[in-house]
C-alpha cells in the first residue's frame, strides 16, 4: 500500500481521546467482577492473610511494569493494533497473528462473554425472572435461559453503541468508569471504618503469615520453595483480575497525543487500579475470617475462603452492613461489569482492523464506517462473543489461556530488547523507565511463573498453548487465501 492511501487511511480513525479518556479505558476495563470473586481461591491456595496481600501487591507491581514498559512500544507505533502490531513488528508477522488469534478467539471475546454472563447473573439477584432456571428453549445439547438472553442482549447493545462513534463509546466509559470508582471508594472507606473494631482483624492478624492451604495435604504452614509456589499458582487470579490494562493501546490511533497520553494513560490507571485492589481486600480482611469452612453455617463460619460461590465482595457487605446489603452488592457488580465490557468492546475491534489490513482477518474487519469506528470488527466481536455465552465453554477456555496471556506478556517485553538492537534509530518519545533492569525483572518473573504453572496446573497450560498453535495453519491459510491488499509497517507513517 503506498503511503498516500496509508496515511488517508491513518485519517479515517478520529483522535477525540485524551488523558482523561484513556485512563477510564484502562480503569474501567480492568474492574469487573474479578475483584470481587478471585480472592476465594487465592485464599484457598495461601491460607495467610498477609499472603494474600504480597499476592495482589507483587500481580499489582508486575502490571505497573508492564504498562510502564509497553509505553515505549505505544509511543513507537502510535497506531490501532497494539501488541499485535508490536510483537509484528519486534518478531514476524506470524508472531502478532498468534497473538491476535488467541485474543479473538479466546482473551478478549472470552472476557467478553465471561463479563456478560456476569452482568446477567447478578441481574438476576435482583430481577427473578433472570435465572438459569427459566429455560426458554430446550434443545438437549443447548439450553436458551433468561441468564443467556441478557447476557447476549448486553454484549449486542454494546456493539451497537460503539458502533455509534468513538465520542458514545468513551462517553459510555467515562461515566460508568469514573462512578464505579467513586462507588469503590465509598465502600472502601465505609467497610474500613465499620469493621475496624471487629473481632475478625485479631483472628486474622494471628494467622498473619501462616501460609496454610485449605484441602491441602500441609500440616505445617508452607515455607520455602512450596510457599514461593503457592505465591506464583495464586499469581494467575490476580494477573487475570489487573487484566485488560494494555487494551488503550488498542485504540491508539484514537487517542490525542498517543506518544504522551498512551503510555501516561497505562501507568495512571494501573497504579489506581492497584491501589484500588489492595484497599478492597483490606476490607476483606477486616469484614471476614480468611479461613474458613464450607459445611459453615453463616458469613463469618465461611470466611474467604468458602464464600457463598466465591462471592467474597457480597459476604464482606453483608457481614460489614447485614444481609440487606447484598442487593445493594449485585447492583453495583451489574453496573460495574457493564462498564468493564463496554471498554473491553470498544477497544478490541481496532485488533481486527490492524490484523484485515495485513490480510489475516476478514476484509471488511479493515474498513472505518462513516463516524470513524470499525463496526465490521465490532460486529464479527460481538458475534462470536454471543456465541461463546451460548456454548458455556468460556470460563473453561480462559483458565487455559492465561498462560498464553502471560508469555505474550513476557514476549512483547523481550520486544522492548530488540527493536532497541534492530532499530535503534526509529524515534522514541517515551521509554521504558530504569532499561534494562525493570523490563528484565519482569521477564524473569514472567518466565519463573509460567516454570511453575508449567509443573504444577499442566492442566491449565497446555490446552492454552494448544490455542494458540491452532493458529498455525490459520495463519498460512490466511496468507495463501486472504486478500492482501495492504502492506506492513504502518507505524513507519508518523501520526
Amino acid at each position: 500500500m503506498r503511503n498516500a492511501e496509508l496515511h488517508a487511511e491513518a485519517q479515517g480513525f478520529r483522535r477525540n481521546l485524551n488523558l482523561f479518556d484513556a485512563t477510564a479505558i484502562v480503569i474501567g476495563s480492568m474492574i469487573g467482577s474479578g475483584i470481587f470473586i478471585v480472592s476465594a481461591d487465592m485464599a484457598r491456595t495461601l491460607g495467610s492473610p498477609g499472603w494474600l496481600l504480597v499476592s495482589w501487591l507483587v500481580a499489582g507491581l508486575m502490571t505497573l511494569i508492564a504498562a510502564i514498559s509497553y509505553g515505549e512500544l505505544a509511543s513507537m507505533m502510535p497506531r490501532a493494533g497494539g501488541i499485535y502490531v508490536y510483537l509484528r513488528e519486534a518478531f514476524s508477522p506470524l508472531g502478532g497473528f498468534l497473538y491476535g488469534w488467541t485474543l479473538f478467539l479466546v482473551i478478549q471475546c472470552g472476557s467478553i462473554a465471561a463479563i456478560a454472563m456476569a452482568f446477567a447473573k447478578f441481574m438476576g439477584v435482583m430481577v427473578p425472572w433472570v435465572s438459569t432456571e427459566n429455560i426458554w428453549l430446550d434443545l438437549g445439547l443447548l439450553r436458551l435461559h433468561t441468564v443467556h438472553l441478557v447476557a447476549i442482549a448486553s454484549i449486542l447493545f454494546l456493539t451497537w453503541m460503539n458502533t455509534r462513534g468513538i465520542r458514545t463509546g468513551k462517553l459510555v466509559q467515562n461515566s460508568f468508569t469514573y462512578t464505579k470508582l467513586l462507588v469503590l471508594g465509598a465502600f472502601i472507606a465505609a467497610g474500613l471504618a465499620a469493621a475496624a473494631n471487629s473481632g475478625v482483624v485479631q483472628v486474622n492478624r494471628e494467622i498473619f503469615w501462616e501460609a496454610l492451604p485449605s484441602g491441602g495435604a500441609a500440616s505445617a504452614p508452607l515455607s520455602g520453595f512450596a510457599l514461593i509456589a503457592a505465591l506464583a499458582t495464586s499469581l494467575v487470579g490476580a494477573l487475570f483480575t489487573y487484566d485488560a490494562w494494555y487494551n488503550l493501546t488498542f485504540t491508539s490511533g484514537e487517542v490525542l497525543n498517543p506518544r504522551r497520553n498512551v503510555p501516561l494513560g497505562m501507568a495512571l490507571g494501573t497504579l489506581a487500579v492497584t491501589v484500588v485492589y489492595l484497599a478492597t481486600n483490606l476490607v476483606y480482611l477486616y469484614a471476614l475470617p480468611l479461613r474458613g469452612s464450607p459445611e459453615g453455617g453463616g458469613i463469618l463460619d465461611r470466611g474467604m475462603q468458602f464464600a457463598t460461590d466465591d462471592r467474597v465482595g457480597t459476604a464482606a457487605m453483608s457481614g460489614i452492613f447485614g444481609e440487606h446489603s447484598a442487593l445493594i452488592m449485585a447492583a453495583f457488580i451489574v453496573f460495574s461489569t457493564f462498564g468493564c465490557n463496554n471498554g473491553l468492546v470498544l477497544t478490541g475491534a481496532r485488533v481486527y482492523y490492524a490484523m484485515a489490513l495485513d490480510g489475516l482477518f476478514f476484509r471488511k474487519a479493515g474498513t472505518l464506517n462513516r463516524r470513524g469506528v470499525p463496526a465490521t470488527g465490532l460486529l464479527i466481536q460481538g458475534a462470536w462473543a454471543s456465541l461463546l455465552c451460548l456454548t458455556g465453554t468460556y470460563s473453561d477456555l480462559l483458565d487455559y489461556v492465561i498462560f498464553a496471556v502471560l508469555l505474550f506478556f513476557v514476549l512483547t517485553i523481550l520486544g522492548i530488547f530488540i527493536l532497541r538492537h534492530t532499530r535503534p534509530d526509529v524515534e522514541r518519545p517515551y521509554r521504558a523507565p530504569f532499561y534494562p533492569f525493570l523490563p528484565g525483572l519482569y521477564v524473569l518473573l514472567g518466565l519463573a511463573i509460567l516454570i511453575i504453572l508449567l509443573i504444577y496446573k499442566p492442566l491449565y497450560t497446555w490446552p492454552g498453548l494448544v490455542i494458540v498453535l491452532m493458529g498455525l495453519p490459520v495463519y498460512y491459510l490466511w496468507k495463501r487465501f486472504g486478500s492482501r491488499s495492504r502492506g506492513s509497517n504502518h507505524y513507519r507513517e508518523a501520526d
